[in-house]
């Protein structure tokens, strides 16, 4: 494994659609077990593979209780809807509050290339529709309602970054 650099809101490549994923191989395996040493050590609770350099739609996510890998993940089902504060690896030291939906279904593959959804609430359905608005190259940034000085984040908060 080895942590890949994480590309900046400078770079265009974020605003770059990822391509489908249609071969599980070896390179996919490495690119996902490196995104997510590189999501913990930033630390961050999500990342996608454009944030890495890589035009696929792969994402991990973590918010504490297990790694979910994502690959050509779709949002198809969302309720309610929640207002949280998110950061970005990718905008270091910026927060806002953003507007997502409450509960979301996502149906994506997994490093086999098996069919799985996941149910999700809460942070879980925030970083969910973080990573798969990258996969579109839709930064955080375009759907702030307020920004939040870094002193109003609650400690623990900022280590939370998507």
């Amino acid at each position: 494994m080895a942590i890949r650099n994480i590309r900046t809101e400078e770079d265009q490549i974020l605003r770059r659609k990822s391509r489908e994923v249609t071969k599980f191989d070896k390179r996919l395996f490495q690119l996902l077990d490196d995104m997510a040493e590189t999501m913990y050590a930033a630390p961050g609770v999500g990342l996608a593979g454009v944030q890495v350099g890589t035009l696929k739609r792969v994402a991990i996510v973590d918010i504490g209780d297990n790694l979910i890998e994502v690959i050509n993940g779709v949002v198809i089902k969302t309720e309610g809807t929640q207002v949280e504060i998110e950061g970005c690896l990718s905008v270091p030291d910026v927060y806002g509050k953003v507007e997502r939906p409450e509960k979301v279904v996502v149906s994506y593959l997994d490093r086999d290339g098996i069919q799985k959804e996941v149910s999700a609430e809460g942070l879980l359905a925030v970083a969910l529709c973080h990573e798969i608005d990258h996969f579109e190259g839709i930064l955080f940034r375009d759907k702030v309602i307020e920004y939040i000085n870094l002193e109003d984040v609650e400690e623990g908060q900022e280590n939370q970054q998507i």
